[in-house]
Protein backbone atom coordinates (compact mmCIF):
# COMPACT_ATOMS: atom_id res chain seq x y z
CA UNK A 1 0.00 0.00 0.00
CA UNK A 2 1.33 3.35 -0.97
CA UNK A 3 2.09 6.22 1.35
CA UNK A 4 4.00 9.41 1.76
CA UNK A 5 5.19 11.33 4.78
CA UNK A 6 2.69 13.42 6.74
CA UNK A 7 -0.69 13.94 5.05
CA UNK A 8 -1.71 11.01 2.94
CA UNK A 9 -4.66 10.02 0.82
CA UNK A 10 -7.31 7.80 2.35
CA UNK A 11 -7.65 4.10 1.52
CA UNK A 12 -8.64 2.95 -1.91
CA UNK A 13 -6.89 0.02 -2.29
CA UNK A 14 -3.70 -1.11 -1.92
CA UNK A 15 -5.03 1.82 -2.98
CA UNK A 16 -6.17 5.16 -1.76
CA UNK A 17 -9.42 7.08 -1.74
CA UNK A 18 -8.39 10.70 -1.73
CA UNK A 19 -10.89 13.42 -1.04
CA UNK A 20 -13.99 11.28 -0.68
CA UNK A 21 -14.89 11.33 2.99
CA UNK A 22 -13.62 10.57 6.46
CA UNK A 23 -11.84 7.22 6.91
CA UNK A 24 -14.03 4.14 7.05
CA UNK A 25 -14.64 2.65 10.47
CA UNK A 26 -15.66 -0.95 10.92
CA UNK A 27 -18.51 -0.67 13.36
CA UNK A 28 -18.59 -4.41 14.01
CA UNK A 29 -14.90 -4.65 14.76
CA UNK A 30 -14.45 -1.38 16.61
CA UNK A 31 -15.95 -2.51 19.88
CA UNK A 32 -14.37 -1.44 23.12
CA UNK A 33 -12.60 -3.75 25.51
CA UNK A 34 -15.42 -3.28 27.98
CA UNK A 35 -17.74 -5.11 25.58
CA UNK A 36 -15.66 -8.30 25.64
CA UNK A 37 -16.13 -11.06 28.16
CA UNK A 38 -13.90 -11.99 31.06
CA UNK A 39 -11.27 -14.70 30.78
CA UNK A 40 -13.37 -17.30 32.62
CA UNK A 41 -15.90 -17.60 29.83
CA UNK A 42 -13.92 -16.29 26.88
CA UNK A 43 -14.17 -19.44 24.78
CA UNK A 44 -17.95 -19.64 25.12
CA UNK A 45 -18.44 -15.97 24.26
CA UNK A 46 -16.08 -15.86 21.29
CA UNK A 47 -13.23 -14.03 23.06
CA UNK A 48 -10.45 -16.61 22.84
CA UNK A 49 -7.68 -14.05 23.37
CA UNK A 50 -9.04 -12.73 26.68
CA UNK A 51 -6.15 -12.26 29.10
CA UNK A 52 -3.63 -12.04 26.26
CA UNK A 53 -1.70 -8.99 25.10
CA UNK A 54 -1.37 -8.43 21.35
CA UNK A 55 0.93 -5.76 19.93
CA UNK A 56 0.07 -4.25 16.56
CA UNK A 57 3.34 -2.80 15.24
CA UNK A 58 3.05 -0.44 12.30
CA UNK A 59 4.56 2.54 10.53
CA UNK A 60 3.49 5.95 11.85
CA UNK A 61 1.45 6.83 8.76
CA UNK A 62 -2.06 8.23 8.72
CA UNK A 63 -4.94 8.88 6.33
CA UNK A 64 -3.87 6.08 4.04
CA UNK A 65 -4.74 2.51 3.20
CA UNK A 66 -2.08 1.08 5.50
CA UNK A 67 -3.40 3.02 8.47
CA UNK A 68 -6.96 1.83 7.91
CA UNK A 69 -5.67 -1.74 7.80
CA UNK A 70 -3.93 -1.11 11.14
CA UNK A 71 -7.19 0.16 12.64
CA UNK A 72 -8.92 -3.03 11.50
CA UNK A 73 -6.20 -5.18 13.03
CA UNK A 74 -6.45 -3.52 16.44
CA UNK A 75 -10.23 -3.73 16.33
CA UNK A 76 -10.37 -7.42 15.45
CA UNK A 77 -7.97 -8.38 18.25
CA UNK A 78 -10.10 -6.41 20.70
CA UNK A 79 -13.16 -8.20 19.36
CA UNK A 80 -11.36 -11.48 20.12
CA UNK A 81 -10.83 -10.35 23.71
CA UNK A 82 -7.16 -9.33 23.68
CA UNK A 83 -5.60 -6.33 25.36
CA UNK A 84 -4.21 -4.46 22.36
CA UNK A 85 -1.08 -2.34 22.22
CA UNK A 86 -0.38 -0.13 19.21
CA UNK A 87 3.27 0.69 18.54
CA UNK A 88 3.63 3.33 15.82
CA UNK A 89 7.18 3.52 14.48
CA UNK A 90 8.39 6.54 12.55
CA UNK A 91 11.22 5.82 10.18
CA UNK A 92 12.53 9.33 9.52
CA UNK A 93 13.92 11.76 10.57
CA UNK A 94 15.93 11.12 13.73
CA UNK A 95 15.04 13.29 16.68
CA UNK A 96 11.79 15.16 17.39
CA UNK A 97 10.94 12.24 19.66
CA UNK A 98 8.83 14.22 22.11
CA UNK A 99 5.13 13.66 21.47
CA UNK A 100 4.68 17.43 21.44
CA UNK A 101 6.93 17.70 18.39
CA UNK A 102 5.11 18.70 15.18
CA UNK A 103 5.44 15.35 13.41
CA UNK A 104 4.10 13.31 16.31
CA UNK A 105 1.44 15.89 17.10
CA UNK A 106 0.22 15.72 13.50
CA UNK A 107 0.18 11.93 13.53
CA UNK A 108 -1.70 11.67 16.81
CA UNK A 109 -4.24 14.28 15.71
CA UNK A 110 -5.06 12.28 12.57
CA UNK A 111 -5.24 8.86 14.25
CA UNK A 112 -7.67 9.37 17.10
CA UNK A 113 -9.80 6.50 15.80
CA UNK A 114 -7.09 3.91 16.50
CA UNK A 115 -8.98 1.52 18.83
CA UNK A 116 -6.00 0.08 20.73
CA UNK A 117 -6.17 -0.08 24.53
CA UNK A 118 -2.73 1.49 24.81
CA UNK A 119 -0.78 3.49 22.24
CA UNK A 120 2.97 3.92 22.09
CA UNK A 121 5.32 5.73 19.71
CA UNK A 122 8.93 5.23 18.70
CA UNK A 123 11.53 6.72 16.38
CA UNK A 124 15.29 7.12 16.18
CA UNK A 125 16.53 9.58 18.82
CA UNK A 126 18.68 12.49 17.71
CA UNK A 127 21.62 10.94 19.54
CA UNK A 128 21.70 8.17 16.93
CA UNK A 129 23.57 10.55 14.63
CA UNK A 130 26.62 10.10 16.86
CA UNK A 131 26.56 6.32 16.52
CA UNK A 132 28.56 4.53 13.81
CA UNK A 133 25.62 2.15 13.36
CA UNK A 134 23.49 4.95 11.93
CA UNK A 135 26.02 5.84 9.25
CA UNK A 136 26.77 2.22 8.44
CA UNK A 137 23.22 0.80 8.53
CA UNK A 138 21.11 3.79 7.47
CA UNK A 139 23.07 6.51 5.69
CA UNK A 140 25.35 4.33 3.55
CA UNK A 141 22.54 2.11 2.20
CA UNK A 142 20.33 5.17 1.59
CA UNK A 143 22.75 7.02 -0.65
CA UNK A 144 22.95 3.90 -2.82
CA UNK A 145 19.16 3.46 -2.95
CA UNK A 146 19.15 0.39 -0.71
CA UNK A 147 15.91 1.44 1.04
CA UNK A 148 15.10 -2.09 2.21
CA UNK A 149 18.17 -2.31 4.41
CA UNK A 150 18.04 1.34 5.46
CA UNK A 151 14.38 1.43 6.48
CA UNK A 152 14.65 -1.77 8.48
CA UNK A 153 17.67 -0.28 10.26
CA UNK A 154 15.68 2.86 11.06
CA UNK A 155 12.99 0.94 12.94
CA UNK A 156 15.64 -1.23 14.61
CA UNK A 157 17.35 1.90 15.94
CA UNK A 158 14.06 3.41 17.13
CA UNK A 159 14.01 3.84 20.91
CA UNK A 160 11.10 2.03 22.54
CA UNK A 161 9.17 3.75 25.34
CA UNK A 162 10.33 2.75 28.82
CA UNK A 163 6.83 1.40 29.59
CA UNK A 164 7.32 -1.36 27.02
CA UNK A 165 10.65 -2.62 28.29
CA UNK A 166 10.16 -6.14 29.65
CA UNK A 167 6.42 -6.08 28.91
CA UNK A 168 4.88 -9.49 28.30
CA UNK A 169 3.60 -9.76 24.73
CA UNK A 170 1.67 -12.87 23.67
CA UNK A 171 1.47 -12.08 19.93
CA UNK A 172 2.87 -9.45 17.57
CA UNK A 173 0.99 -8.46 14.42
CA UNK A 174 3.59 -6.51 12.48
CA UNK A 175 3.00 -4.52 9.30
CA UNK A 176 5.62 -4.33 6.53
CA UNK A 177 8.89 -6.19 6.68
CA UNK A 178 10.82 -3.09 7.75
CA UNK A 179 8.99 -2.91 11.09
CA UNK A 180 10.20 -6.39 12.06
CA UNK A 181 13.34 -5.06 13.82
CA UNK A 182 11.18 -2.83 16.05
CA UNK A 183 8.81 -5.73 16.66
CA UNK A 184 11.65 -7.98 17.73
CA UNK A 185 13.04 -5.26 19.99
CA UNK A 186 9.63 -5.27 21.65
CA UNK A 187 9.72 -9.04 22.14
CA UNK A 188 12.31 -11.45 20.74
CA UNK A 189 10.14 -14.50 21.48
CA UNK A 190 6.46 -13.65 20.89
CA UNK A 191 4.84 -15.33 17.87
CA UNK A 192 5.24 -12.97 14.91
CA UNK A 193 2.60 -12.39 12.23
CA UNK A 194 3.76 -10.09 9.43
CA UNK A 195 1.31 -8.41 7.08
CA UNK A 196 3.35 -7.70 3.97
CA UNK A 197 1.20 -5.01 2.31
CA UNK A 198 2.82 -5.27 -1.12
CA UNK A 199 6.24 -6.34 -2.39
CA UNK A 200 8.09 -3.33 -1.04
CA UNK A 201 11.13 -3.92 -3.27
CA UNK A 202 8.97 -2.96 -6.25
CA UNK A 203 8.08 0.35 -4.63
CA UNK A 204 11.68 1.05 -3.68
CA UNK A 205 12.90 0.31 -7.19
CA UNK A 206 10.33 2.72 -8.61
CA UNK A 207 11.35 5.34 -6.08
CA UNK A 208 14.97 5.07 -7.16
CA UNK A 209 14.05 5.97 -10.73
CA UNK A 210 13.57 9.57 -9.68
CA UNK A 211 16.53 9.90 -7.31
CA UNK A 212 20.16 10.88 -7.68
CA UNK A 213 22.08 7.98 -6.15
CA UNK A 214 25.72 7.31 -5.45
CA UNK A 215 27.01 4.32 -7.43
CA UNK A 216 26.73 1.43 -7.12
CA UNK A 217 22.96 1.77 -7.24
CA UNK A 218 20.95 -0.92 -5.45
CA UNK A 219 19.31 -3.31 -7.89
CA UNK A 220 15.80 -4.69 -7.61
CA UNK A 221 17.29 -8.09 -6.80
CA UNK A 222 19.29 -6.66 -3.91
CA UNK A 223 16.25 -4.81 -2.55
CA UNK A 224 14.15 -7.96 -2.77
CA UNK A 225 16.82 -10.10 -1.10
CA UNK A 226 16.94 -7.75 1.89
CA UNK A 227 13.14 -7.76 2.16
CA UNK A 228 12.89 -11.54 2.00
CA UNK A 229 15.65 -12.00 4.57
CA UNK A 230 13.55 -10.13 7.10
CA UNK A 231 10.30 -11.86 6.18
CA UNK A 232 11.85 -15.28 6.82
CA UNK A 233 11.88 -14.38 10.52
CA UNK A 234 8.08 -14.40 10.74
CA UNK A 235 5.91 -17.28 11.92
CA UNK A 236 3.13 -16.36 9.50
CA UNK A 237 2.91 -14.07 6.47
CA UNK A 238 -0.45 -12.44 5.76
CA UNK A 239 -1.19 -10.87 2.36
CA UNK A 240 -3.97 -8.45 1.44
CA UNK A 241 -4.65 -9.52 -2.12
CA UNK A 242 -4.35 -12.57 -4.33
CA UNK A 243 -1.59 -11.19 -6.56
CA UNK A 244 0.59 -10.36 -3.58
CA UNK A 245 -0.10 -13.72 -1.96
CA UNK A 246 0.80 -15.57 -5.15
CA UNK A 247 4.04 -13.62 -5.48
CA UNK A 248 5.18 -14.42 -1.96
CA UNK A 249 4.16 -18.05 -2.24
CA UNK A 250 6.65 -18.30 -5.09
CA UNK A 251 9.32 -16.17 -3.42
CA UNK A 252 9.05 -17.85 -0.01
CA UNK A 253 7.59 -21.32 -0.64
CA UNK A 254 8.81 -22.67 2.70
CA UNK A 255 7.00 -19.97 4.67
CA UNK A 256 3.41 -20.12 5.83
CA UNK A 257 1.53 -17.68 3.57
CA UNK A 258 -2.13 -16.73 3.95
CA UNK A 259 -4.48 -14.54 1.91
CA UNK A 260 -6.61 -12.38 4.21
CA UNK A 261 -8.65 -9.66 2.54
CA UNK A 262 -8.95 -6.48 4.63
CA UNK A 263 -12.27 -5.56 6.20
CA UNK A 264 -13.87 -2.81 4.10
CA UNK A 265 -16.88 -0.93 5.40
CA UNK A 266 -19.93 -1.59 3.28
CA UNK A 267 -21.60 0.96 1.05
CA UNK A 268 -25.38 1.44 1.25
CA UNK A 269 -27.46 -0.97 -0.81
CA UNK A 270 -30.20 1.47 -1.68
CA UNK A 271 -32.74 2.74 -2.16
CA UNK A 272 -31.24 3.12 -5.65
CA UNK A 273 -32.04 5.68 -8.30
CA UNK A 274 -31.23 6.89 -11.79
CA UNK A 275 -27.65 8.07 -11.18
CA UNK A 276 -24.78 6.56 -13.15
CA UNK A 277 -21.65 7.10 -11.06
CA UNK A 278 -17.89 6.75 -10.98
CA UNK A 279 -16.11 7.13 -7.64
CA UNK A 280 -12.45 8.03 -8.05
CA UNK A 281 -9.63 9.62 -6.06
CA UNK A 282 -6.80 11.69 -7.43
CA UNK A 283 -4.03 9.10 -7.48
CA UNK A 284 -2.40 8.51 -10.84
CA UNK A 285 -3.95 5.11 -11.70
CA UNK A 286 -7.42 6.57 -11.11
CA UNK A 287 -6.61 9.67 -13.13
CA UNK A 288 -5.42 7.54 -16.04
CA UNK A 289 -8.54 5.38 -15.83
CA UNK A 290 -10.91 8.37 -15.84
CA UNK A 291 -8.90 9.89 -18.66
CA UNK A 292 -9.39 6.69 -20.69
CA UNK A 293 -13.11 6.75 -19.94
CA UNK A 294 -13.55 10.36 -21.05
CA UNK A 295 -11.41 9.99 -24.16
CA UNK A 296 -12.61 6.62 -25.43
CA UNK A 297 -15.88 5.64 -23.73
CA UNK A 298 -17.98 8.73 -22.98
CA UNK A 299 -18.00 10.06 -26.57
CA UNK A 300 -19.40 6.70 -27.72
CA UNK A 301 -22.22 6.75 -25.14
CA UNK A 302 -24.11 9.98 -25.86
CA UNK A 303 -27.24 8.96 -23.95
CA UNK A 304 -25.36 8.47 -20.66
CA UNK A 305 -25.15 11.25 -18.08
CA UNK A 306 -22.41 10.21 -15.65
CA UNK A 307 -21.53 11.72 -12.27
CA UNK A 308 -17.87 11.46 -11.23
CA UNK A 309 -17.37 11.81 -7.47
CA UNK A 310 -14.06 12.42 -5.70
CA UNK A 311 -11.12 14.72 -6.14
CA UNK A 312 -9.96 13.07 -9.33
CA UNK A 313 -11.22 16.25 -11.02
CA UNK A 314 -8.37 18.39 -9.71
CA UNK A 315 -5.76 15.79 -10.58
CA UNK A 316 -7.16 15.37 -14.10
CA UNK A 317 -7.30 19.13 -14.57
CA UNK A 318 -3.61 19.37 -13.70
CA UNK A 319 -2.69 16.52 -16.05
CA UNK A 320 -5.04 17.16 -18.97
CA UNK A 321 -6.76 20.56 -18.67
CA UNK A 322 -8.31 20.43 -22.14
CA UNK A 323 -10.02 17.10 -21.48
CA UNK A 324 -11.14 18.25 -18.05
CA UNK A 325 -12.67 21.42 -19.47
CA UNK A 326 -14.55 19.44 -22.13
CA UNK A 327 -16.18 17.20 -19.50
CA UNK A 328 -16.18 19.47 -16.43
CA UNK A 329 -19.97 19.20 -16.02
CA UNK A 330 -19.63 15.53 -15.03
CA UNK A 331 -17.46 16.17 -11.97
CA UNK A 332 -18.90 16.53 -8.47
CA UNK A 333 -15.52 17.07 -6.81
CA UNK A 334 -14.86 16.14 -3.22
CA UNK A 335 -17.83 14.42 -1.57
CA UNK A 336 -18.15 14.24 2.21
CA UNK A 337 -20.65 11.37 2.23
CA UNK A 338 -19.65 8.93 -0.48
CA UNK A 339 -22.21 6.48 0.86
CA UNK A 340 -24.97 8.75 -0.42
CA UNK A 341 -23.49 8.47 -3.93
CA UNK A 342 -23.79 4.69 -3.85
CA UNK A 343 -27.23 4.84 -2.22
CA UNK A 344 -28.71 6.89 -5.09
CA UNK A 345 -26.91 5.04 -7.85
CA UNK A 346 -28.71 2.88 -10.37
CA UNK A 347 -25.45 1.92 -12.06
CA UNK A 348 -21.81 2.06 -10.92
CA UNK A 349 -18.95 2.21 -13.42
CA UNK A 350 -15.47 0.80 -12.82
CA UNK A 351 -13.47 1.86 -15.90
CA UNK A 352 -10.22 0.66 -14.33
CA UNK A 353 -7.23 0.58 -16.65
CA UNK A 354 -4.27 1.13 -14.35
CA UNK A 355 -3.09 0.18 -10.86
CA UNK A 356 -1.93 -2.88 -8.99
CA UNK A 357 -3.00 -4.67 -5.86
CA UNK A 358 -6.48 -4.65 -4.42
CA UNK A 359 -8.76 -1.72 -5.28
CA UNK A 360 -10.82 -0.78 -2.22
CA UNK A 361 -12.89 1.42 -4.53
CA UNK A 362 -13.94 -1.71 -6.39
CA UNK A 363 -14.74 -3.50 -3.12
CA UNK A 364 -16.96 -0.58 -2.07
CA UNK A 365 -18.84 -0.85 -5.35
CA UNK A 366 -19.25 -4.60 -4.89
CA UNK A 367 -20.64 -4.10 -1.39
CA UNK A 368 -23.31 -1.72 -2.68
CA UNK A 369 -24.89 -4.55 -4.66
CA UNK A 370 -25.65 -2.15 -7.51
CA UNK A 371 -25.37 -3.18 -11.16
CA UNK A 372 -21.80 -2.62 -12.37
CA UNK A 373 -20.13 -2.09 -15.72
CA UNK A 374 -16.47 -2.83 -15.20
CA UNK A 375 -13.20 -3.73 -16.85
CA UNK A 376 -11.50 -6.98 -15.77
CA UNK A 377 -8.68 -4.91 -14.21
CA UNK A 378 -11.12 -3.62 -11.58
CA UNK A 379 -11.08 -7.07 -9.96
CA UNK A 380 -7.31 -7.32 -9.64
CA UNK A 381 -6.13 -8.92 -6.44
CA UNK A 382 -9.39 -10.85 -5.93
CA UNK A 383 -9.77 -14.58 -6.33
CA UNK A 384 -12.97 -14.38 -8.34
CA UNK A 385 -14.00 -14.77 -11.96
CA UNK A 386 -16.02 -11.56 -12.37
CA UNK A 387 -17.90 -13.09 -15.30
CA UNK A 388 -19.70 -15.24 -12.71
CA UNK A 389 -21.19 -12.21 -10.97
CA UNK A 390 -24.72 -11.76 -12.27
CA UNK A 391 -24.97 -8.00 -11.70
CA UNK A 392 -21.65 -7.25 -13.42
CA UNK A 393 -21.30 -6.43 -17.11
CA UNK A 394 -17.66 -7.11 -17.95
CA UNK A 395 -16.09 -5.09 -20.77
CA UNK A 396 -12.49 -5.42 -21.86
CA UNK A 397 -12.35 -2.54 -24.36
CA UNK A 398 -13.75 0.94 -24.89
CA UNK A 399 -16.20 -0.10 -27.58
CA UNK A 400 -17.97 -2.75 -25.51
CA UNK A 401 -17.90 -0.55 -22.40
CA UNK A 402 -19.52 2.32 -24.28
CA UNK A 403 -22.14 0.06 -25.87
CA UNK A 404 -23.14 -1.38 -22.49
CA UNK A 405 -23.25 2.07 -20.91
CA UNK A 406 -25.28 3.66 -23.70
CA UNK A 407 -27.75 0.79 -23.67
CA UNK A 408 -28.18 0.99 -19.89
CA UNK A 409 -28.70 4.75 -20.09
CA UNK A 410 -31.32 4.36 -22.80
CA UNK A 411 -33.27 1.86 -20.70
CA UNK A 412 -32.90 3.98 -17.56
CA UNK A 413 -30.78 2.67 -14.68
CA UNK A 414 -33.58 3.29 -12.20
CA UNK A 415 -35.83 0.94 -14.13
CA UNK A 416 -33.43 -1.98 -13.74
CA UNK A 417 -34.91 -4.30 -11.11
CA UNK A 418 -31.36 -5.18 -10.03
CA UNK A 419 -30.79 -1.57 -8.93
CA UNK A 420 -33.42 -1.64 -6.14
CA UNK A 421 -32.50 -2.13 -2.49
CA UNK A 422 -33.97 -5.61 -2.00
CA UNK A 423 -32.30 -6.98 -5.14
CA UNK A 424 -29.01 -5.31 -4.26
CA UNK A 425 -28.98 -7.01 -0.87
CA UNK A 426 -29.19 -10.40 -2.61
CA UNK A 427 -26.88 -9.61 -5.53
CA UNK A 428 -23.85 -11.70 -6.40
CA UNK A 429 -21.42 -8.88 -5.69
CA UNK A 430 -22.97 -8.21 -2.30
CA UNK A 431 -22.68 -11.89 -1.37
CA UNK A 432 -19.05 -11.94 -2.53
CA UNK A 433 -18.33 -8.88 -0.40
CA UNK A 434 -19.95 -10.38 2.69
CA UNK A 435 -18.03 -13.65 2.31
CA UNK A 436 -14.65 -12.00 1.79
CA UNK A 437 -14.45 -8.34 2.81
CA UNK A 438 -16.93 -7.88 5.65
CA UNK A 439 -15.91 -7.37 9.27
CA UNK A 440 -17.17 -10.85 10.15
CA UNK A 441 -15.12 -12.45 7.36
CA UNK A 442 -11.97 -10.64 8.50
CA UNK A 443 -12.49 -11.67 12.12
CA UNK A 444 -12.98 -15.32 11.14
CA UNK A 445 -9.83 -15.35 9.05
CA UNK A 446 -7.61 -13.75 11.69
CA UNK A 447 -9.06 -15.95 14.43
CA UNK A 448 -8.38 -19.16 12.53
CA UNK A 449 -4.83 -18.15 11.66
CA UNK A 450 -3.49 -16.70 14.91
CA UNK A 451 -5.06 -18.86 17.61
CA UNK A 452 -2.78 -21.84 16.90
CA UNK A 453 0.23 -19.51 17.22
CA UNK A 454 -0.84 -18.17 20.60
CA UNK A 455 -1.80 -21.57 21.99
CA UNK A 456 1.52 -23.01 20.86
Amino acid sequence: MGRKEARLPLISGAAKTIGLRKPFRNKVLAQSASQTAGSSDHEATGCPLAGRTVAVVHAAWHSCGSYQVNVGQAAVYKALGAHVISLAVREWPPGQSDLGAPRWRDYIEHTRDMPADERFYANMPGAVLAKPAFWRQVYWPLIHGQHARATAAMTGLARLPDQLVGRRIDLIHCNHFFCIPAARNLSPVAPLVVETQDVQALQYDLRNDGLFLVPPRATYGELLTAELDWLRRADLLVHLNAEECGAFEKLLPDMRNALVYPAVEEAPTGPGGDDIVIVASGNLPNVLSVEWFLEHVAPRAPRASVKIAGNVDGALKARNPVLHERWRSLFLGRVDDIGAIYARAGLVLLPTREGHGLSIKAVEALSSGAPLIATPQAFRGMRIDPARLGNVTLCSDAESFAAALDDAAARGPGGDSRAKGAAREQSDTRKFYQANFSAAAYERAIRDLVLPLVKA
